[in-house]
């Protein structure tokens, strides 16, 4: 099996409306590699997009155990991991915490890594941070954007239709 690799990520969501149009972006980075993610959803939120994107970023990883530093400019899903809240919320099974769907997905992949989140201050010239921001809004802007269904399922009225 090899070595677990050092990966660096980045991710950003972003949300018009929000809710509203949204999409998430990531670069990853280990070694000379670099790869880009982005999506687009149709009605979602920011904070939803935040976690959409960490999460799909530690999914891509192909290696168990692999070191990450996650630099992200979401002190709602930073701080929620850092600073513990998320397993507090997750022993009550998320009783009035927006997003469980995304924020049980996210406990269920961070168990497979070795991750450590770096808040970084949005728009501040983080070259990185910067591209992600922009892969989130032009995602946002595509046509054919996929349904957001665990928005509609738990906050929207319309409930998925």
């Amino acid at each position: 099996m090899p070595k677990p690799p050092n990966v660096i990520i980045y991710t950003d969501g972003a949300a018009q409306g929000n809710p509203g149009p949204g999409g998430y972006g990531i670069v990853l980075i280990s070694g000379n590699h670099r790869k880009e993610l982005s999506q687009g959803f149709e009605h979602t939120t920011n904070n939803r997009m935040e976690l959409m994107a960490v999460i799909v970023a530690l999914e891509s990883l192909k290696i168990p155990g692999s070191k990450v530093t996650l630099y992200t400019d979401s002190r709602y899903v930073a701080d929620a991991v850092e600073k513990g809240w998320v397993f507090e919320w997750e022993k009550k099974n998320f009783k009035k915490r927006k997003n469980p769907d995304l924020w049980k997905r996210l406990l269920k992949v961070l168990k497979k890594h070795d991750v450590k989140f770096v808040w970084v201050k949005g728009h501040s010239n983080n070259v990185e941070n910067e591209k992600c921001d922009r892969l989130a809004v032009e995602a946002s802007q595509k046509n054919n954007l996929l349904k957001d269904k665990g928005y509609f399922n738990q906050e929207d009225p319309r409930n998925g239709e």
